[in-house]
Formats: structure tokens, sequence, C-alpha cells
């Protein structure tokens, strides 16, 4: 079974002109969003982003970025926190 959270919302980007291929996101990326193509890493599967930002602070060039505050992940873990229900919904005063 592959986790996939919300559909097309995940904020995760890749300037490819900077990276250099060293492979720290696939190291540190819990779901396996990455793989190393020709010598540079390519997203394979954005939609499993659960947006926790370790690639993006693992990145020494800088190619990726990620609000690792906001989507499913930040919900979650703050439905956790307060024992209430996640919402990936930020349309209202108690976002993530």
């Amino acid at each position: 079974m592959t986790l996939r959270y919300v559909k097309n919302v995940v904020t995760l980007s890749l300037d490819a002109k900077k990276c250099t291929g060293c492979g720290m996101c696939m190291e540190v990326c819990p779901h396996g969003v990455f793989n190393l193509d020709e010598g540079k890493v390519r997203i394979i599967e954005k939609d499993l982003c659960m947006e926790c930002g370790a690639c993006a602070l693992n990145c020494p060039t800088d190619a990726l970025t990620v609000n690792a505050s906001v989507g499913c992940a930040a919900a979650i873990i703050k439905g956790w926190i307060t024992g209430g229900e996640p919402s990936c919904d930020c349309s209202g005063d108690d976002c993530c």
C-alpha cells in the first residue's frame, strides 16, 4: 500500500539546475519521493510528499523547497498534539 496525501497540493519543488546529485534528499525522505536519474535527483511522485521539510533542510545547494508548515503532515501532527481531528483545510482561523 502506498500512502498519499491530498492530490496536487504539495508545495515541494526542485530546481534541477542547482542539483548536484548528492542524494541527500533521497537519504532523508521517509516516503521515497526522489530518485537519481542521469546524475540528478528527480521527483518521482510528488503526491507522496508529506511536506516534512527534511529534503530541503539537508540539500546543500538549496535545490529543493517545500513549505513544511502547511499540508497534511502539519495537520496530522497538530491533531495529535491537540487531540483534535486533522484538517488540511487552511481556510479558517485554526489553520496549521
